[in-house]
């Protein structure tokens, strides 16, 4: 059994909030896979559902960020669960919007979640670092992170969370690469075969040949005379 962690706080008015990203990403998992209603457990809200033979349960705490270690502790000493058995999704100020990586173990870099978890669970669990993206100065990190994905983020956003549903059933097998190509195919999908490439027009016609010279070596002397 496998236990996926989506981070971020509670209620309508974080529910669009960059911080947000892990609790979007379980949505979408749950929604495209067919899991179990969400109901309240574990201080969180939590759905079940399997993946080939594999039971997996989506947990997102409903603690706040900050105590986030307090549910996920609770749910697996529940599931009698070894901390290698859980992978946390969660924000990453560190990644390029767009871009996510997985992760074995760690530090916790500063994450308000990913701290309270290693007080309660310890660091050896697996992480899916989802970028968001630097505001530029660490002053401004509180409110960048505590604010609503912009309008032209939802492209992009749209196809990660998609990309991150269509590998979990990989994840939950312990296949992080299978996971990750799944998460490349929706975020940078392959050129068709049948695509012709785009002709240069701005390049310059090639000069016309210069027409060959057939006259006699006796021409060529008189001509310079002319």
């Amino acid at each position: 059994m496998k236990l996926f962690v989506g981070l971020g706080n509670p209620g309508p008015k974080y529910a669009g909030n960059r911080h947000n990203i892990g609790f979007m990403a379980l949505d979408r998992i749950a929604e495209d896979h067919g899991f179990a209603p969400w109901r309240k457990k574990f201080q969180g809200q939590v759905s079940e559902g399997k993946f080939g033979s594999q039971k997996v349960v989506l947990l997102k705490p409903e603690t706040f960020m900050n105590l986030s270690g307090q549910s996920v502790g609770e749910a697996m000493r529940f599931y009698k669960l070894d901390s290698t058995d859980i992978t946390v999704f969660h924000d990453e100020l560190d990644l390029a919007p767009g871009k996510c990586r997985a992760k074995a173990g760690g530090g916790h870099a500063g994450h308000n979640g990913l701290r309270s978890i290693h007080q309660h669970i310890g660091p050896h669990y697996d992480r899916i670092r989802i970028g968001i993206g630097h505001p530029g100065h660490k002053d401004a990190v509180a409110g960048y992170v505590l604010r609503d994905f912009a309008k032209a983020d939802q492209e992009w956003l749209d196809d990660l969370l998609r990309g991150m549903s269509d590998g979990a059933p990989s994840l939950a097998a312990g296949d992080s690469g299978k996971f990750m190509n799944a998460v490349a195919l929706r975020v940078n999908p392959p050129r068709s075969s049948t695509s012709k490439p785009k002709a240069n027009t701005s390049a310059k016609p090639a000069p016309a040949p210069e027409p060959e010279d057939t006259r006699s070596p006796l021409e060529k002397l008189m001509d310079k005379f002319k």
